[in-house]
């Protein structure tokens, strides 16, 4: 009550008082409380390591919620040395009180082998369990295996059918990934008007990669009418969540002048701030608008620098203009000898 602030103020404190009471009474759901406000640092100083004290305290009264939030723990390495076969081991005890979450968590150490021998069998066994029940995670996550094959046969159909499940749900992922299918033509007919739709449904709820798809589709004029400048706002609302792609995007058109006027500086400004984050094609570009002075002073040896980044990506254009700039210093060596 004091925690959700529901009939009174919320008050971290109050609730913290009141969950020691019954905590001090070995009453598991106090327990679990008590530890769960430390986990999060709410009425308190965050401490996993109390969090984990109490968390046992619970668990080893059989507080399913207390055995996964220890798995937790262990598979993330707070308040514990992580421990990828301690966290299975919690997470079982979870799931054979029939804990939905402890399932997904299960199949997700199988999928990526944390613990575990990788087995995406024994992934989609477990999901399903959770996914049966309504776990948005999981039906998601099937819908990818079945995508990409992992563990079942290859199957975009069954692949749309589960992302449809999570996605009924307001799963952003699921609805993204629902665009994309029929973007691609994958299991479906091609149709970029009901990829826009999707895609609209992810986007609308912040997903970087349906905003991003969406731009494409007003850049290119398929879906929707060609429009460069809804194609920048697009773009825009995902650059401004760090979203390396549509950043580069924006370089592109701000490089050409498209839907805004030319303009290298601005170009060289979100370039840089996807090249910042390994994004190849944008080193490769910065690389271009130093060796070319555009936006930014005419500097090769800034140039030389991330063509290199970017060749270490392997771009070949990049290994070629490094290839060029070392030609030209060497030519420019032999003229002063």
């Amino acid at each position: 009550m004091y925690k959700d602030g529901k009939g009174v103020a919320q008050d971290y404190q109050a609730a913290m008082d009141w969950y020691l009471k019954a905590a001090e009474q070995k009453d598991p759901v106090g327990q679990r409380k008590v530890g769960a406000l430390y986990y999060d640092g709410l009425g308190v100083t965050q401490s996993y390591s109390t969090a984990m004290g109490w968390f046992l305290l619970a668990a080893e009264q059989g507080n399913l919620h207390a055995q996964r939030k220890i798995g937790l723990l262990y598979e993330h390495g707070q308040g514990v040395p992580q421990d990828y076969s301690m966290a299975m081991d919690w997470y079982r005890k979870a799931a054979d009180q029939g804990d939905v979450a402890a399932h997904q968590n299960i199949g997700w150490l199988y999928a990526l082998g944390l613990g575990v021998p990788q087995d995406f069998g024994k992934a989609m066994k477990w999901y399903r369990k959770a996914a049966d029940q309504g776990n948005v995670i999981a039906q998601s996550t099937i819908g990818f295996l079945y995508q990409q094959g992992l563990g079942v046969p290859q199957d975009y159909g069954k692949a749309r059918e589960w992302y449809r499940k999570a996605a009924d749900q307001g799963d952003a992922d699921s609805q993204c990934n629902i665009g994309n299918l029929y973007h691609l033509g994958l299991g479906v007919p091609q149709d970029s008007g009901k990829a826009v739709e999707w895609y609209q449904k992810a986007a609308d709820q912040g997903n970087v990669i349906a905003q991003c798809n969406i731009g494409d589709l007003y850049h290119l004029g398929q879906g929707v009418p060609q429009d460069d400048r809804k194609a920048m706002e697009l773009y825009r609302k995902a650059a401004d969540q760090g979203y390396a792609i549509a950043q580069s995007n924006i370089g592109d058109l701000y490089d050409i002048g498209l839907g805004v006027p030319q303009d290298d500086a601005q170009a060289v400004k979100w370039f840089r701030k996807a090249a910042g984050q390994g994004h190849a094609i944008c080193q490769f570009n910065l690389g271009n608008m130093y060796y070319h002075g555009r936006g930014v002073p005419e500097d090769k040896a800034m140039a030389l620098e991330w063509y290199k980044k970017a060749a270490d990506q392997g771009t070949e254009e990049a290994q070629e203009m490094i290839a060029l700039l070392e030609q030209q210093g060497n030519s420019a060596t032999e003229e002063k000898n």
